[in-house]
């Protein structure tokens, strides 16, 4: 089968998208983390802040590792914050978004990247790890051609309203709910 030139494709006017990947189904990250790789096959530089997963093995961290160097990836958490039996304080998780939202700021305005995925943001926003404020700015300030993609349970409705594009996952029904323990590769 023959290829469509790439010429044949680009966009007139570009401009730099937010999208917000929320919902209580699977799939955000998953999504977010297929966004970096469809970027990586158009030569795109991309950064992703994981902001409540760092302390957890996921697959997603080794294989976006191997898109290096057109990903950059910064495992900022340190897990969900209050579940699972979570040793950290909340203190701590706060601190840590804290520290991880001024490092979305640095590289949103680093002029270095395409696409900035800010995982568990909304997540983060909704535990009063970040604030709304906060959010709101990395939205309103990115540059105009910065593709910015937060992920997370229960987006807040300003961060919907402020977004061109917002998909809700929803669970319709989950393979946990039947007794099946998570599966490499397809849970994590």
């Amino acid at each position: 089968m023959e290829q469509t030139p790439l010429h044949y494709l680009q966009t007139e006017k570009p401009v730099g998208l937010v999208v917000v990947l929320t919902g209580h189904g699977k799939g955000k990250t998953t999504t977010a983390m297929g966004v970096a790789v469809r970027a990586v096959g158009h030569d795109m530089k991309v950064c992703i802040i994981q902001f409540m997963k760092g302390d957890m093995f996921a697959g997603e961290i080794e294989g976006v590792k191997r898109l290096a160097p057109n990903v950059e990836l910064h495992l900022t958490g340190k897990g969900f914050c209050g579940i699972r039996g979570n040793p950290y304080p909340y203190q701590e998780h706060r601190a840590n978004a804290q520290e991880a939202i001024s490092l979305a700021e640095t590289k949103l305005m680093s002029g270095c990247f395409d696409i900035l995925v800010l995982d568990e943001i909304n997540n983060a926003l909704k535990l009063n790890l970040v604030d709304l404020p906060q959010v709101l700015a990395l939205i309103d300030e990115k540059p105009p051609l910065v593709h910015l993609i937060l992920t997370g349970r229960d987006a807040h409705p300003e961060v919907i309203d402020r977004a061109h594009t917002v998909t809700e996952m929803k669970e319709l029904k989950h393979a946990y709910r039947q007794g099946i323990e998570p599966q490499r590769g397809i849970d994590f």
